[in-house]
């Protein structure tokens, strides 16, 4: 198996509901995404798939649906403030964790996007901090 690794960088906002500490209060982070993509095979050129493509899809993605937004829990009682506040809010449906975050992209986001490329998101880290990450990966 080949693969191939993109990283991407945006600034987003969340809240942990059930957090003990101080991550329970509304914060952000400039996250810094690692994609990891594999294909069985590589394509007539001789990649997994062509960077610029995992830019448009998953680094778009990632830019459009999650950059300078607040991301909130849809179990949380304060997202319908907050979402009535700020329309940049985006109410997910898992706790946003760096891990259910690192989850999300590769279970439910990129098997969509990157349908036809012969490729597939097999391993996302999301650091939160220089020092802090979370990885998700397939091991099947």
């Amino acid at each position: 198996m080949h693969t191939i690794t993109r990283t991407h960088e945006i600034a987003c906002g969340h809240t942990v509901t059930g957090h003990e500490g101080k991550c329970a209060h509304l914060h952000g982070h400039n996250y810094t995404f690692e994609l990891t993509l594999a294909a069985d095979e590589l394509d007539t050129v001789g990649r997994v798939l062509d960077f610029s493509v995992v830019k448009a899809k998953l680094c778009t993605w990632l830019e459009q649906e999650w950059d300078h937004r607040f991301l909130v829990s849809n179990r949380d009682d304060r997202r319908f403030v907050l979402e009535s506040l700020d329309p940049q809010v985006v109410i997910v449906p898992f706790n946003p964790t760096a891990e259910n975050m690192a989850a999300f992209l590769v279970e439910t986001v990129a098997p969509g996007l990157l349908h036809g490329t012969g490729a597939r998101l097999v391993r996302c880290r999301v650091w939160e901090t220089a020092k802090c990450s979370a990885t998700y990966e397939v091991t099947r």
